[in-house]
């Protein structure tokens, strides 16, 4: 009696992975460790008195990213020129750079988790892109001007963007950063906003040539099917940036949405001024659902509805032959999405 119990639970087990369609890939023999340079860290020893002698050596150490940051985030001058040195100096004394220096490292004295989580979402993509450089992941504060930059050998991540929704930062940004983006500025968002950020920069970039809300809408779709492959325990509403109760609408209401576009000809509309507010982000989507109930960002939502559809359809299609196709229209014809 007990084998018969293990052999039904056993073959249970294969019926639902075989159901599944997928096979999840095996990572186990791919090389990677993905550590996070703390630049935060390390300048949280520059003192007024240590800046002249201790820049440089930052200087060497972060490259491209030193110059970038004190160039374009902080904005204190060339770093060809050490006359930036007493502009910084003024940034350090500041009480606001301070407090937020102060929050950030108790809130990450170290990273442990986001690199472990890192690390297995890189070793996916080395699994499916062979060839794909490993950028360096470096953590710093931004002063809330930046959340995941890209820039020539890295992507930074802006510790000051993820303190989570209740920070005592966030409402006072209020006006150049509404409630309904930093909500999302938590830990668990580094991963999917890391991945994200690289995909769309350094894995597949969208075409000028992608003029119509159908384009955005499959390439969206794409981005998304993607970082749920390199990420497959992160929830839906996470890697899209919705609320429980938004992911839950556009389930709820998906064949109503379908329709919307279909009745208002919007599929083929290239005027960039109609469409995006169904790709860009926002409370909620105008004209659509009771109120403001209505879910944002509706043709992205739809794009990866229809991608996953299509990978339904052609699950013998790899991750490169899926964003190799060109023809968004081609696309949606042979994923037979016609939601109910």
């Amino acid at each position: 009696m007990q084998h018969s119990k293990i052999y039904l639970l056993l073959l249970s087990c294969f019926i639902l992975a075989a159901c599944s369609g997928k096979n999840e890939p095996d990572v186990s023999s791919i090389k990677l460790d993905i550590k996070i340079e703390r630049f935060d860290q390390d300048m949280q020893q520059l003192t007024a008195a240590n800046v002249a002698k201790n820049l440089p050596e930052l200087q060497t150490k972060y490259g491209w990213f030193y110059a970038d940051y004190m160039e374009g985030m902080l904005s204190v001058g060339t770093v060809a020129d050490t006359a930036y040195y007493q502009n910084f100096r003024t940034v350090l004394s500041q009480q606001d750079y301070q407090a937020l220096a102060a929050e950030v490292a108790a809130k990450y004295p170290d990273l442990k988790q986001q690199e472990e989580e890192l690390t297995d979402a890189f070793k996916r993509i080395k699994y499916h892109f062979p060839k794909q450089k490993i950028p360096r992941l470096i953590s710093f504060l931004s002063g809330f001007a930046v959340q995941t930059p890209i820039g020539n050998d890295y992507i930074g991540i802006g510790l000051d963007m993820f303190l989570g929704a209740d920070s005592k930062f966030y409402p006072a940004l209020v006006q150049s950063i509404p409630q309904y983006i930093s909500r999302r500025f938590t830990p668990e968002n580094i991963r999917p906003r890391v991945i994200e950020a690289f995909v769309r920069e350094e894995i597949y970039q969208e075409k000028d040539e992608e003029q119509s809300l159908l384009d955005k809408m499959v390439y969206n779709g794409k981005v998304l099917y993607l970082m749920q492959e390199l990420m497959p325990d992160v929830a839906d509403s996470t890697l899209i940036g919705y609320t429980d109760a938004q992911l839950k609408w556009c389930e709820e209401y998906e064949s109503d949405i379908w329709a919307y576009f279909m009745e208002e000809n919007l599929l083929f509309e290239t005027d960039y001024l109609k469409i995006q507010k169904y790709l860009t982000d926002a409370p909620f989507t105008p004209g659509l659902g009771e109120g403001q109930s209505s879910a944002p960002k509706l043709g992205v939502w739809t794009g990866w509805q229809i991608v996953k559809k299509y990978m339904e359809e052609h699950p013998e299609t790899s991750l490169k032959q899926l964003l190799a196709l060109k023809d968004a229209q081609s696309l949606l014809k042979e994923s037979k999405y016609k939601p109910k």
